[in-house]
């Protein structure tokens, strides 16, 4: 049986020309194999400064549009997005062998989508995006635990928590995205989308 596709790659790269459709594919596959948080990705930003940074976020939402996670926008990444909107998100799943990079620019989400998403959110996890200065220097952990019970105090109501402003979601648009794939001795298989000037997708392949 062909185990490979036109181009030449692993089955599992399909013959598909939208990345969008080829991510959710593999993403549902990654939902079925990976232990915990298959939606986990680095996402990469840089400074004014030229200075780039990486951490973990979950990712909440994709479309056509982009890909959406959400944090304070006082953080040291929301400071960030905003001197330099351009960013990378890598998704790796270790039990599929699998890698997704993606290049493009953020913009941060209407309220109406960080309202939506924000209610579907656990009490403490709302409570929590109120009392978290996120990336600050805390005193002590008592600082933060007490800030937690006042605003617990504040918004007792379960079922009526608002956003906070200070707190959303970014959208991440692709201007290119990257699949790979595991190959025996490094002999990687790499397939990219690139976005041409008429928004069109254009795949390439690349060398290990």
């Amino acid at each position: 049986m062909n185990q490979k596709n036109s181009l030449g790659l692993n089955k599992c790269f399909l013959d598909l020309e939208d990345p969008f459709e080829l991510f959710e594919k593999w993403f549902v596959e990654a939902k079925k194999k990976e232990i915990n948080d298959p939606n986990a990705l680095a996402l990469g930003t840089v400074s004014r400064d030229c200075i780039p940074s990486v951490r973990m976020v979950l990712l909440k939402g994709f479309d056509k549009n982009g890909f959406v996670f959400y944090t304070n926008l006082n953080s040291q990444k929301g400071k960030e997005i905003k001197e330099n909107p351009n960013a990378t998100m890598c998704f790796h799943w270790k039990s599929l062998l699998r890698q997704i990079r993606i290049v493009g620019t953020l913009k941060q989400v209407d309220d109406k989508t960080a309202n939506d998403y924000f209610n579907t959110r656990a009490y403490e996890s709302r409570i929590g995006a109120w009392a978290s200065k996120q990336s600050s220097i805390l005193k002590n952990r008592d600082e933060l635990l007490n800030t937690l019970e006042n605003f617990k105090k504040k918004y007792n109501d379960k079922d009526n928590v608002p956003r906070p402003l200070h707190w959303s979601g970014w959208n991440l648009k692709p201007t290119n995205i990257e699949f790979w794939l595991d190959g025996d001795n490094r002999i990687h298989e790499r397939l990219k989308y690139t976005l041409d000037k008429n928004e069109n997708w254009v795949k390439t392949l690349l060398s290990p």
